[in-house]
């Protein structure tokens, strides 16, 4: 599949809402997370949160957002791929894209709650699994992980 890639940060409420439509088609159809945890506070409006889209031609195809978890230190979240994408380099094109806005905002770190079976991915990335038991996040195992930027 021959991708044509944007990452970009999302300015508008269209655009906020194409990646929320990513979200609900991944975490909400295929992993069954129930509707209601999906949205949360930041993501009431593009500047709630620093929210990502990346698109193929136009077309919405992966999203993910970060927030400041405590002085110097980037939290990704909501990082998701259409099936289709997955395997592409889309997710890889986009946290990268996410972490050189952190670091130009200042953060020296970047960390995650990984699902555990994207352990494996993230740390081809550069991150390390933290200590600790893997935990339960809307009923999903994940583990913390941790990135210096």
């Amino acid at each position: 599949m021959a991708v044509e890639l944007k990452c970009e940060r999302i300015t508008t409420t269209e655009m906020l809402e194409e990646a929320i439509g990513i979200r609900y088609a991944v975490f909400v159809g295929e992993q069954n997370v129930p509707a209601e945890e999906e949205r949360d506070e930041y993501d009431e409006t593009p500047a709630s949160c620093h929210h990502f889209l990346a698109t193929d031609n136009g077309r919405a195809v992966a999203t993910g957002r970060w927030k400041v978890y405590e002085p110097g230190v980037a939290k990704m979240q909501r990082i998701a791929v259409l099936q289709p994408y997955r395997g592409t380099g889309v997710g890889r094109k986009l946290l990268e894209a996410m972490e050189a806005n952190a670091k130009a905002e200042g953060c020296t770190a970047s960390v995650l709650g990984a699902q555990c079976t994207a352990e494996g991915f993230y740390h081809k990335l550069g991150y390390e699994t933290e200590p600790g038991e893997p935990f339960l996040d809307a009923g999903i195992p994940h583990v913390n992980m941790r990135k210096k930027l």
